[in-house]
């Protein structure tokens, strides 16, 4: 009986519908204002959860449904106006690892809006080639986002085109945040 319950025991902790191994859970904080992450990238759908503390009006938990499990997040001010943004980089399951931003902005330290940043698809040039793996990081004032590049008879794992790297820089739009792209490099 014990040898059964041993062997139950260590499928159940090692088994990866159970384990909490790859959970995402951190705390952000910049300029007196926080944003907890916490995701169980548990499968290829998950639920993000975004809560923020600290501003002055609204701190309303954000729960949002994501295609793929949170990469990495940060928090940043790269348009300085004082008010941090909360970037979280998720990736999609499957053996492209598609890149997505999640982000929310804050307004003036009250409340938060998302930040949109357009498809990739939706940019004829800087999307040739592409077949995911993105890699997101804040650098300085700006958001980068590097891939490789995929000639027409690379194989998933062999990429031959080089790196392509974007920086998209922080607006105000009309109804929220948006990343607006203001370089494109090709490297290697």
């Amino acid at each position: 009986m014990k040898v059964i319950f041993g062997v139950i025991m260590a499928f159940l902790l090692h088994s990866p519908a159970i384990s909490a191994a790859n959970d995402f859970n951190q705390i952000f904080t910049l300029q007196g204002i926080s944003f907890h992450i916490t995701c169980p990238n548990s499968g290829s759908i998950n639920q993000l959860t975004i809560k923020p503390s600290g501003l002055k009006i609204d701190n309303s938990i954000i729960e949002q449904e994501i295609d793929g499990t949170v990469s990495g997040a940060e928090i940043a001010d790269i348009n300085s106006d004082g008010s941090p943004e909360i970037y979280v980089y998720v990736t999609s399951a499957g053996s492209g690892s598609y890149g997505e931003l999640v982000a929310y902005g804050s307004n003036n330290n009250k409340s938060i809006s998302a930040i949109y940043l357009a498809p990739l698809i939706e940019d004829s040039r800087n999307s040739q080639g592409y077949m995911g793996h993105d890699k997101f990081s804040i650098t300085g004032s700006e958001l980068r986002r590097q891939f490789p590049i995929y000639k027409q008879n690379d194989t998933n794992a062999n990429p031959s085109g080089g790196v392509r790297q974007l920086q998209y820089k922080l607006f105000a739009g009309e109804a929220g945040w948006q990343l607006k792209l203001t370089g494109s490099a090709l490297l290697q």
